[in-house]
């Protein structure tokens, strides 16, 4: 399982994203980031947010 931390990405927030691959976590934190925070993830921020990805 693969998990991502909101508050790792920079903001104040307990968001917590889990998923079985990368590609699921990006896909579900550019939708958080959107709905929650009113923010577009580039690609250029999506390759930062690959760094923080943890294995669960």
């Amino acid at each position: 399982m693969k998990v991502l931390h909101c508050r790792e990405v920079g903001f104040d927030c307990l968001g917590v994203i889990k998923a079985e691959s990368e590609n699921e976590v990006l896909q579900m934190a550019a939708q958080h980031a959107s709905d929650a925070h009113q923010v577009n993830v580039t690609p250029e921020m999506a390759e930062q947010i690959k760094t923080l990805i943890r294995e669960e």
